[in-house]
């Protein structure tokens, strides 16, 4: 069951598909294989990349510049979902690309999709767009849902690391890397048909404005119009983006993106325990039952060579977003009788952020070492507003639906109105040195300085006398009729130095192993309390064979988040405790395997630990973190012989062990759980194409945990027909 924004939403993780979990194994075998002299492969360096249109194996990195280096010499652990395995999944939402991926867990809420949820061994994960982050300090919990359509690639680096991006929970950040215009002419226009009345077309497409390339243009827009899968629900979504690229000169780009982003969606009220109804069954209200977000959006990105190794690198973006939602969620399952109480429940957030980095980067060779010197300088100044309304309304007979009617929302009386505003300025520095074609050492250090003002109102709560225990007790109103509000202030200077280490050594040119230490930190919500901090140890081995396009990875890391803040249930104030701990394994293949073959793997292996000695949770996991994650995706091209096109076939299968819904540990785990994919596709000339997406294959139905029944998504077909040019 949903609960409140200013709640802590975390809830929690057990068997494996020995099938899917072997193959990720057998994919890495390769590593223990090497012993013959190889070539060295150039390295790829990308910026939001032509590349990535015809291969799932990315060899670069981008991160908004601040990175921008080959996969194999990167100390650390990155998976990147590239153009094509976006279109080849047939994917329409973050959670969905995410969900090959390694170390990541995704759909812990299953039908509550007002935003969207992903942990990354075991937390939150900051959410980043071109290097810069999206929102304030939070995490992916309550941003806008992101629309794919609107970038190249997704990228995930994983475990803690403040000193490059700012702050951000340990587990790791996921960063959208924005479509931004070519040197060429190209385009796509595309058209899809589905499941849930799913009706869906897109455009994007581009070409210089200027016989020689100086300046080039990017159109990419897209219109959906389809319901959800409850009764009553609707999934309609809108974008459009623009961008121009100016190129003075070789050594000199600037690119200017603007964006819009609209979604009107509803959300689930959860189905009672104990039953067997169907997925469709709606027990909200028709006439109060919205998700709805929209974002506007400009982003300027700069790239110069000043030559002699120096270059400069920045990008600024400035953002309104508002986000608005209104839903049913029930109460307890009653022991007898089919008849649930309910309660209306609404949100209101309103938000801007102006966000700018900008990095010198000089390079020289010392020697036998080449030094990579980057020295930059980021500020952040954010705020937002955000109202939350509660309260009790008619009960309902889950075997025969009477709804009553939605409610006028002006009528609701709040439960939170809070005022948050923060302004961060930071510098940083990274010193890598390449030695001998052998060793990789890079040193990072970073130091936020962030003000955060905050300001929060709740009304005056009385009890009612004849029953002390009602949880639906009234507001307290003065002689106008107004609530009578209580109003609190609070301020904080949050100053916080993190430091990165790594090393990797390249054990011949196409295996490297490395070590890596990494700190982060993010403000606590009580801003009178220290910072949450979090520190990482990890080790891996890559290997990227020449034989063949692929990028075989394994690490193993230990993690630990400290000053965790948590509230004493009998007095409502915050405090600090111990630490969390998350330990685990993960390992990935993303390989071109033979001509027309490709693979996906992965498995991920994360066992957590709340070492919190004042509390009842000490020696928990945390919850909505299963201990086992495991995933296959393999995608077959049938070359075409002259007489017909090209035939690709997709089939994937993921699978999600159990895990615990709450803090204590207690009312039981979720359903251990494989889901199928598939998909096909039929080259009808040599620029169009017709696809067929089938999610959830088998229509797998289970529960993913909660104070509800909130079921994972079942099957969803959707036609595609694409042309490109």
């Amino acid at each position: 069951m949903p609960v409140p924004m200013t709640a802590d939403r975390r809830r929690l993780p057990s068997r494996l598909s020995l099938l899917t979990c072997c193959t990720a194994l057998v994919a890495l075998a390769p590593i223990s294989t090497l012993a013959q002299e190889v070539t060295v492969l150039a390295p790829i360096i990308v910026d939001g990349s032509d590349d990535d249109s015809s291969t799932v194996v990315a060899q670069g990195l981008s991160f908004g510049g601040k990175v921008g280096t080959d996969l194999l010499d990167t100390a650390g652990s990155i998976s990147v979902i590239t153009q094509k395995e976006l279109r080849d999944r047939g994917v329409q939402s973050t959670e969905q690309a995410l969900q090959y991926t390694a170390g990541v867990v995704t759909d812990f809420y299953g039908s509550d999709d007002r935003w969207d949820y992903f942990k990354i061994r075991g937390f939150n994960a900051t959410t980043y767009r071109d290097g810069l982050r999206v929102g304030g300090s939070g995490q992916s919990a309550n941003n806008l849902r992101e629309d794919v359509f609107a970038y190249e690639r997704v990228e995930v680096l994983k475990g803690a690391d403040t000193t490059l991006f700012g702050v951000s929970d340990p587990g790791g950040m996921v960063n959208y890397v924005t479509k931004t215009p070519k040197t060429e002419r190209f385009g796509e226009a595309y058209a899809t048909v589905g499941s849930f009345s799913h009706k869906e077309a897109g455009v994007d497409f581009g070409d210089n404005l200027t016989p020689d390339s100086t300046l080039s243009y990017r159109v990419t827009a897209r219109v959906q119009d389809a319901d959800a899968e409850e009764d009553y629900s609707r999934d309609d979504g809108k974008l459009l983006m623009g961008g121009l690229s100016w190129r003075p000169s070789d050594a000199t780009t600037v690119s200017v993106v603007a964006d819009y982003l609209k979604s009107d969606g509803s959300t689930s009220a959860g189905l009672p325990f104990n039953t067997d109804l169907d997925r469709e069954t709606f027990l909200g209200e028709p006439d109060f039952n919205y998700v709805g977000n929209e974002r506007t959006s400009l982003s300027v990105m700069v790239d110069h060579d000043f030559g002699g190794g120096l270059t400069f690198s920045g990008n600024a973006r400035y953002d309104d977003t508002a986000s608005d939602f209104g839903m049913i969620f029930l109460s307890a399952t009653p022991e007898e009788g089919t008849v649930i109480g309910r309660s209306f429940f609404s949100g209101d957030t309103r938000g801007h952020t102006f966000n700018a980095d900008a990095r010198l980067t000089y390079q020289t060779d010392l020697g036998s070492a080449h030094s990579t010197t980057t020295l930059g300088a980021q500020y952040v100044d954010t705020g937002y507003t955000a109202q939350g309304y509660y309260i009790a309304t008619d009960a309902i007979d889950w075997t025969n639906p009477n709804y009553t009617g939605g409610l006028n929302e002006s009528t609701l009386p709040f439960y939170n109105d809070a005022r948050r505003s923060e302004e961060t300025r930071a510098i940083y520095i990274q010193q890598q040195f390449d030695i001998a074609d052998r060793f990789i050492i890079s040193l990072g250090l970073r130091h936020d300085w962030t003000d955060i003002r905050q300001r929060v109102k709740t009304p005056t709560y009385l009890d009612d006398p004849e029953d002390p225990t009602d949880p639906n007790d009234v507001y307290a109103r003065g002689p106008d009729g107004d609530f009578l509000i209580n109003t609190a202030r609070s301020e904080g200077d949050f100053s916080e130095t993190t430091a990165r280490v790594g090393l990797t050594y390249k054990i011949t040119p196409e295996l490297s192993a490395y070590a890596t230490y990494a700190e982060s930190a993010v403000p606590a919500s009580t801003l009178t309390l220290d910072p949450e901090t979090g520190k990482q140890y990890e080790i891996g081995v890559k290997y990227q064979p020449e034989a063949m396009r692929a990028l075989f990875s394994a690490a193993l890391f230990d993690l630990t988040k400290e000053n965790i803040t948590r509230t004493d249930a009998s007095t409502g104030l915050q405090y600090l405790t111990g630490e969390i701990r998350s330990r685990g394994l993960e390992l990935e293949a993303r390989a071109e395997v033979m001509d027309g073959l490709e693979l996906i793997a992965a498995y991920t292996y994360i066992d957590t630990e709340v070492q919190d000695e004042l509390s009842g949770l000490q020696g928990n996991e945390l919850e909505k973190v299963p201990n086992h994650l495991a995933s296959l995706w393999s995608n077959y091209t049938l070359a075409g012989d002259g007489t017909r096109g090209d035939m690709t076939f997709g089939l994937g299968a993921r699978y999600t062990g159990t895990y615990f819904n709450t803090a204590a540990n207690t009312g039981g785990k979720s359903e251990a759980a494989v889901i199928y994919d598939a998909a096909v596709s039929y080259e009808v000339t040599p620029d169009t194409a017709l696809s067929l997406n089938v999610k959830n294959l088998f229509d797998e139905q289970h529960d993913t945990g909660g104070s509800a029944v909130y079921y994972n998504p079942g099957r969803e077909i959707s036609a595609t027909i694409r042309r490109t040019w």
